[in-house]
């Protein structure tokens, strides 16, 4: 399993997620997270994506979770042709629910789990990475998911990793300052979290969890 997890895109550390993808490829790159903003703000969030991912070599393509409703064969032959994906932030209830809606959850799930598949993601992309979406409500508005989705939110994680974690600490992106209240709360309730601010990242390979940046 290959998972790179940041804060803010690479955190100043793009040199591990290269290493985790081989050389630079087709690269898919999923965006839902953003399906609750306006339509202009969620095209230039994802034109924003692009040009960090091409100055590393990579050729980045959308994989857009709404054509695929209901439709998990065809997200599935969609997915053929990529060997990594980038997921990047926005509202985590929302890009969950689209994984959901679209099959994209299992079908991910099993390609990472198997090593057919690297894993990148960012903000709400490494959240919705944990067990559970508990502490992400902090954040993150649940209430966005039905007028952007249709449905109700998964409180569920994909279960890739064995925590939670909080991005944005310290972070002008922390609009509500909510992170290490988060952070203190998870922790007394026992889930298993760690913080990271946007210089921080989280690679998980085959020799295991290694946590980048101070």
């Amino acid at each position: 399993m290959k998972l790179f997890l940041s804060s803010y895109r690479f955190g100043g550390h793009a040199d591990a997620f290269v290493d985790l993808t081989g050389p630079p490829s087709d690269l898919a790159v999923i965006a839902n997270a953003a399906d609750a903003w306006p339509a202009a703000a969620r095209e230039s969030s994802l034109r924003s994506e692009f040009g960090p991912l091409r100055a590393l070599g990579y050729r980045p393509a959308e994989l857009d979770l709404r054509h695929y409703v209901d439709r998990p064969a065809a997200f599935e032959r969609a997915l053929d042709r990529f060997g990594a994906v980038w997921v990047r932030g926005g509202n985590t209830f929302v890009l969950r629910a689209q994984l959901a809606r679209s099959g994209a959850d299992e079908i991910l799930s099993e390609r990472i789990r198997h090593d057919s598949l690297v894993y990148g993601g960012y903000s709400a992309g490494a959240c919705v990475a944990a067990p559970s979406l508990a502490g992400v409500e902090d954040a993150d508005d649940p209430d966005e998911v039905r007028p952007a989705t249709g449905v109700d939110p998964v409180w569920s994680g994909l279960d890739l990793v064995t925590f939670s974690m909080v991005p944005h600490l310290n972070s002008i992106l922390d609009e509500n300052d909510s992170g290490s209240a988060t952070l203190q709360r998870l922790h007394s309730a026992g889930i298993a979290c760690h913080g990271l601010t946007d210089d921080q990242a989280i690679v998980v390979d085959e020799s295991g969890t290694r946590f980048l940046g101070r």
